[in-house]
């Protein structure tokens, strides 16, 4: 059975400026392949070291090798082609607007059946297994995000509805996760922006338009897709741990959406079986901890209190103050602590030193061990 670890953190990591330099420089046709490959591996290595030694108890390898959260996906996919990001916009702080050149990234949408091409999972599966000091897990885009994949003026000959799209998504999904299991994976976590479009209206408008549907409509679709993903993985191994993070935008300390989880909170505790929900609260735009009250009794709560966004050092005393008050909602020893998501959803990271990402995790786990012993 998934096992209770205290201490987590949502997967991404800074990457060392070097590499991201070595990058450029395989762009440019100046560097090797196997020079590129050194260097990340080498990457990797140095983040499973800093897990180690700040006390993480659940290891990734940084997303060294990804360019942003999404790639395992959208990397791997065949039948896609690029497409421009469009209706997103980030805010910092109070919700002061973040130009939108600090935050493009690469997205491709559907112009044909799509097929899974590679495995960057499989390569992350392979080096963790080898490199890892103890349990680690895999991180994935949720298949509920792959409505970001569809655009009517790309994607209509290949499939004339989301839908369709989505259940072949589905079914790639699923077959990765079959794989990953056969490599010895136990531990994966999905991670959505999805239910977003229901926390928060005025995301979902920014997204959709006037074309936005309904919010009932949005929230049975993701969670059946969200569901049946975590059924199937159950079949092929009850004993593998499964996450999911409900992510409110990360790129470059900015975010996306903001408001409490009641909208999701009894269909989505209830009916995505889990093991462990990885939520956002490090700021009050997360709302506060009642909606806690429909997780199922036995399903681990990671609460991100750690801002993974910002330098300053929360207070530890702090932190246990709001343990305490989510503890009147879900037994202390069904919560855990995290930042509330990733250091580097895109490769060029949130505006933190590796100083401050080693000591917000230090904080971490040193909270849990005070917390739980």
């Amino acid at each position: 059975m998934p096992t209770t670890h205290h201490a987590e953190h949502v997967g991404s990591l800074l990457r060392p400026p070097e590499l991201l330099r070595a990058r450029e420089a395989h762009r440019r046709g100046e560097l090797s392949e196997e020079t590129l490959a050194k260097l990340t591996e080498d990457a990797a290595l140095a983040a499973i070291d800093l897990q180690r030694e700040a006390g993480i108890e659940v290891f990734t390898d940084g997303e060294m090798r990804r360019a942003t959260w999404m790639a395992g996906l959208l990397e791997s996919l065949g039948g896609v082609v690029p497409a421009e990001v469009t209706n997103s916009a980030w805010f910092r702080g109070d919700g002061q607007p973040v130009p939108p050149d600090e935050t493009s990234f690469d997205m491709v949408a559907a112009n044909a059946r799509l097929t899974q091409k590679k495995h960057l999972t499989a390569a992350e599966a392979d080096f963790l297994g080898r490199h890892a000091p103890g349990p680690f897990k895999i991180t994935m885009m949720s298949s509920s995000m792959g409505n970001l994949l569809w655009r009517p003026e790309i994607s209509a000959d290949a499939y004339p509805d989301p839908g369709a799209m989505m259940r072949d998504l589905v079914a790639l999904r699923i077959e990765e996760i079959r794989k990953l299991i056969g490599l010895g994976v136990r531990w994966i976590q999905l991670d959505s922006l999805g239910y977003n479009f229901v926390i928060d209206p005025g995301f979902r408008m920014r997204m959709f338009g006037a074309a936005a549907p309904p919010p009932e409509v949005l929230l049975d679709a993701t969670i059946a897709v969200d569901a049946e993903v975590v059924r199937a993985t159950k079949a092929i191994n009850p004993d593998v741990t499964v996450g999911m993070h409900i992510c409110r935008g990360n790129n470059r300390s900015a975010w996306m959406s903001s408001g409490g989880y009641e909208p999701v909170a009894e269909r989505l505790f209830g009916e995505v079986p889990v093991d462990r929900f990885l939520l956002e609260y490090d700021t009050e735009r997360a709302g506060g901890f009642e909606p806690l009250r429909f997780v199922p009794q036995g399903t681990t709560v990671v609460l991100g209190l750690v801002s993974s966004k910002v330098p300053v050092l929360e207070s530890p005393d702090e932190l246990r103050r709001r343990i305490d008050e989510a503890a009147a909602f879900v037994p202390p020893e069904d919560l855990a602590i995290s930042p509330q998501c990733g250091f580097a959803s895109t490769s060029r990271g949130n505006l933190l030193t590796v100083d401050d990402q080693r000591r917000k995790l230090e904080l971490v786990a040193r909270t849990a061990r005070l917390v739980w012993g």
